[in-house]
């Protein structure tokens, strides 16, 4: 990618601090904690949500998580696939030749790709020392987990390969991105009011 979007650190959540993020803001990347209560919420919003069948836009792109520690490999692919109108790729670049290989595939498709592709790994390191956050090992035993937030023809979705689907979180806009997809994270922290290991992260147009 092009050093015209970059991303970084959203450093707090009240209005002041958030209009100091760059902008338009094409994804959020929410790094949190995996706890009982997480996985307990997760296991009745996957019940839930099969019953009420959500209405998915084909037009976003989704990857399962097959490979231990990639989540932010797999944040950062739901991040660029659903921005690529307004996001410049570098002519050799890895991300986007993987993107084009795997346009038409099925979720499961796609990770079956990645887990073969090591053009992906290698981006993944380095772009995971771009953001302030300490990035783990491919192997190191973690319980925190990468999310992605886009805009895809005016929904919110949450992206995550842990899940088996998209989860919708309602309209949204260009102007009001940011806000809309900080509101998501808000209540992912006020599930785990104890917990304070919580980095959300904007992927946003370098206004230099």
């Amino acid at each position: 990618m092009r050093p015209t979007w970059q991303f970084g650190d959203v450093y707090g959540l009240d209005p002041e601090l958030l209009s100091m993020v760059p902008r338009p803001v094409c994804a959020v990347l929410l790094l949190f904690p995996v706890t009982e209560k997480y996985e307990t919420f997760k296991q009745e919003e996957e019940e839930r949500l099969k019953d009420q069948k959500q209405e998915v836009s084909p037009d976003v792109y989704f990857i399962k998580q097959t490979i231990g520690n990639a989540c932010g490999t797999i944040g950062l692919i739901h991040a660029v696939a659903n921005n690529q109108a307004h996001l410049d790729f570098e002519s050799d670049s890895a991300l986007k030749k993987f993107l084009e290989q795997t346009a038409k595939m099925t979720p499961e498709q796609r990770a079956t790709f990645l887990e073969k592709d090591e053009s992906i790994r290698v981006t993944h390191e380095s772009s995971a020392q771009e953001g302030q956050t300490e990035a783990p090992s491919l192997d190191e035993k973690v319980n925190l987990h990468f999310i992605a937030f886009v805009n895809v023809g005016g929904q919110l979705y949450e992206l995550d390969g842990r899940k088996p689907f998209p989860i919708v979180h309602g309209k949204t806009s260009e102007d009001t991105f940011l806000e809309d997809a900080v509101e998501v994270c808000k209540i992912f922290m006020a599930r785990d009011p104890q917990e304070v290991r919580f980095t959300i992260i904007a992927l946003s147009k370098d206004s230099y």
